[in-house]
């Protein structure tokens, strides 16, 4: 820095307040700077500065499975983001293994990251303490965690897609189409979003008149080869459904694997919405009917909650849920639509018949 204002011709502090943006410098003055910058290929000093403000401008993002195209764009989502406030990221995957959690977290904590985003695992007890335990300022992404409530509970602010609802707008969509023997590949158990997918299937089932068979409900653990042989189980029953509801991306394509070594097909046998809209859904033929949940936004919410939680520690924990779009092909058996199948707003209807408009928020004391 010494060296940029002498080559500038001003100050060490001026030099500071450019870089840094602390104060307001003349026009001029800043062109001097960044041009010496440019010419000695100055570069800042961040484990200098981090000693210096307790800061490291790092976030850290702890998410399993993240060659899965929906964490792919949600870790876009919160890169993006960072960028834009001026962090970078430390980017861990937990294997979905509570124990490898928790050592990457505490891996993250120890290289100083000013506070992380992760989303949880289906056991995140010990997550949860770790954590609290180090008043570790964190934000929970898609997986939505009961913590308790209180005066002395620990402050986690959480975001993600909604789940139940849009599960029971496809349910009653498939309903609509005649279907009565409707099953659902669910995810992986313990985590909130195959439980709210599982209610919002349930709910779907009750809206339509439709008896809920414990029979058509598998587990695909939210992976393809679970998916696929969780689907060749349904397709083993003497009497097996007549549409399927798959309940993540991975487990759709086990599904169409399973649909398709038992020479069947979409939708003539076995009519077909999903959970997760992909890149490449509408390459399918016929092209996958599903819900899109909106990646990108989530993954940019999580690092604007963390911010805000940077800056005000004390404030009431949010939870953040976004809302879902349903994106109308043929997969279903219908044929196939310009536009979502909800026209004033793109959302999944529920039972109702009322779609969600906006995201909302829910405040913990």
């Amino acid at each position: 820095m010494a060296d940029v204002a002498r080559s500038a011709g001003v100050s060490v502090a001026t030099v500071s307040h450019v870089l840094n943006d602390t104060r307001p410098v003349l026009p001029h003055t800043r062109r001097a700077v960044l041009d010496a910058v440019e010419e000695l290929g100055y570069t800042t000093n961040t484990l200098a500065r981090s000693l210096v403000t307790s800061r490291t401008r790092s976030i850290g993002l702890a998410v399993s499975a993240i060659s899965n195209p929906y964490f792919t764009e949600i870790l876009q989502g919160v890169e993006a983001s960072a960028l834009e406030h001026g962090y970078g990221l430390l980017i861990a995957d937990p294997h979905e293994d509570p124990a490898h959690e928790r050592e990457v977290v505490r891996l993250l904590h120890e290289r100083r990251v000013d506070g992380m985003i992760v989303a949880p695992s289906a056991e995140p007890r010990e997550l949860v303490s770790y954590l609290t335990r180090h008043r570790v300022p964190a934000v929970f992404l898609d997986r939505i965690v009961d913590v308790p409530e209180g005066e002395d509970a620990p402050r986690f602010d959480q975001v993600g897609a909604e789940g139940a609802e849009p599960t029971t707008g496809l349910v009653d969509h498939l309903a609509g189409l005649g279907h009565r023997r409707i099953g659902l590949v669910a995810g992986r158990p313990g985590l909130s979003t195959t439980r709210e997918r599982i209610t919002g299937y349930r709910h779907g089932l009750a809206a339509a008149g439709l008896p809920f068979d414990e029979r058509l409900l598998v587990h695909g653990d939210s992976e393809a080869a679970a998916g696929e042989r969780a689907t060749a189980d349904l397709l083993s029953l003497a009497v097996p459904p007549t549409a399927l509801v798959t309940a993540n991306n991975a487990m759709t394509i086990g599904a169409l694997r399973a649909v398709r070594s038992r020479g069947l097909s979409v939708p003539g046998d076995l009519a077909l919405c999903c959970f997760d809209d992909f890149a490449w859904a509408d390459l399918f033929s016929p092209r996958l009917t599903a819900v899109a949940q909106p990646s990108r936004d989530i993954g940019a919410q999580a690092v604007r909650l963390l911010l805000d939680r940077l800056a005000e520690p004390d404030r009431p924990a949010r939870t953040l849920r976004l809302p879902c779009t349903f994106v109308h092909r043929g997969s279903c058996g219908c044929v196939e639509q310009p536009g979502p199948l909800s026209e004033k707003s793109g959302h999944v209807a529920g039972p109702s018949g009322k779609a969600h408009a906006k995201a909302h928020e829910r405040t913990l004391p």
